[in-house]
């Protein structure tokens, strides 16, 4: 299907609260339409953690719906939207908290997932659907959005501006003469988490045969400090533990300055993406032609196919697209060599 428009729309407003690696995957098609219409006003509602990944990106409307105010997060969108009109909503995130809240953005166009995707009932939300296309790549599914209002061409940039706070912070905290090895332990969801032992190893690999500084890089929840108590106590050489240490700016900047980044599936992968930064994906519980760094196909560690096959005793397809193995020892099917053989491949090109 596909929206026309007899002039370029004059307000777009953007649905799409959180999480960060989402958020980085909805860049690009914000990039897209502001290329084909640099005119049209682009207001983007979304989450308060994540505002602070996209706060100081210049010629966008942001407003935040903090999901702890509870209640009150929707009578302050309802007097946010008071007066306004849009031209269209681009509803881009499958929850009930998010469809309820598109109710209160006002528009004749509300435009969201085709059925086949729309999880959490997101299709009774809307009332024009983008094309259904399968075993799609996030940020594919979302390059939908724009090819429903006509936009054919995928501007595949994120810009997202670093201040010069944080790169200080980075050039201070990081090695001048060495080249940088970023581990990012950890994802929101435990069980996409490899194993310390393992990074340790691959830290450990990483001075000794490459000389170069390891740093440990994540937010400050208990799990992901323990990790890093954790991967220092397992190493010879230990790594820069930066975990807790951040802001999310700060994070991007380390995230721009290394040379290499090691994550599971998880918003400071995207965010190496975004940044242009190799990272190596460690994909064994979630699909990583879903949900891969978008551009490191080459440097995916890929235990899914043999994760899929022995719990469910059949191929990825045959199963529904973005299945998930969340039983606890998936990750340990990657070993240390899986993931140093990527690494040395990563520093070879």
């Amino acid at each position: 299907m596909s929206i026309t428009f007899s002039s370029p729309p004059e307000r777009i407003c953007i649905l799409r609260l959180s999480a960060l690696g989402d958020i980085s995957h909805t860049l690009p098609v914000v990039r897209t339409l502001q290329k084909q219409w640099p005119d049209s006003q682009i207001t983007w509602v979304i989450g308060k953690l994540e505002y602070q990944l996209v706060c100081d990106i210049p010629d966008i409307e942001f407003i935040i719906f903090d999901k702890k105010e509870g209640l009150a997060a929707y009578k302050k969108l309802r007097q946010q939207m008071r007066g306004r009109r849009f031209d269209v909503l681009l509803h881009m995130q499958m929850s009930i908290r998010a469809s309820l809240a598109s109710r209160l953005i006002p528009t004749k166009i509300r435009l969201g997932f085709d059925k086949e995707r729309a999880k959490d009932l997101q299709w009774l939300f809307t009332n024009q659907k983008i094309t259904a296309k399968p075993k799609q790549h996030v940020i594919d599914s979302f390059f939908g959005f724009t090819e429903a209002l006509g936009i054919e061409e995928h501007v595949l940039e994120w810009n997202i501006p670093i201040p010069t706070e944080a790169r200080t912070f980075a050039e201070q905290a990081l090695a001048t003469d060495k080249r940088i090895l970023v581990i990012s332990p950890c994802s929101s969801m435990s069980y996409r988490n490899w194993n310390a032992e393992g990074y340790a190893a691959v830290a450990d690999y990483a001075v000794e045969q490459h000389d170069m500084q390891v740093v440990l890089c994540g937010g400050p929840s208990v799990i992901e400090m323990e990790y890093g108590e954790k991967i220092n106590e397992l190493s010879q050489h230990k790594p820069l533990n930066l975990i807790g240490q951040t802001s999310i700016k700060q994070l991007l900047a380390v995230l721009a300055q290394a040379d290499v980044i090691v994550a599971p599936d998880s918003g400071p992968a995207h965010l190496g993406t975004a940044v242009g930064t190799p990272v190596i994906g460690l994909y064994a519980c979630t699909n990583p032609d879903r949900a891969r760094p978008y551009l490191d196909t080459d440097l995916v560690v890929n235990k899914y196919p043999q994760a899929i096959a022995d719990k469910h005793q059949t191929s990825i397809d045959e199963l529904p697209w973005g299945t998930r193995v969340r039983d606890e020892g998936t990750m340990d099917r990657i070993t240390p060599a899986d993931v140093i053989d990527k690494l040395d491949q990563a520093l070879a090109s």
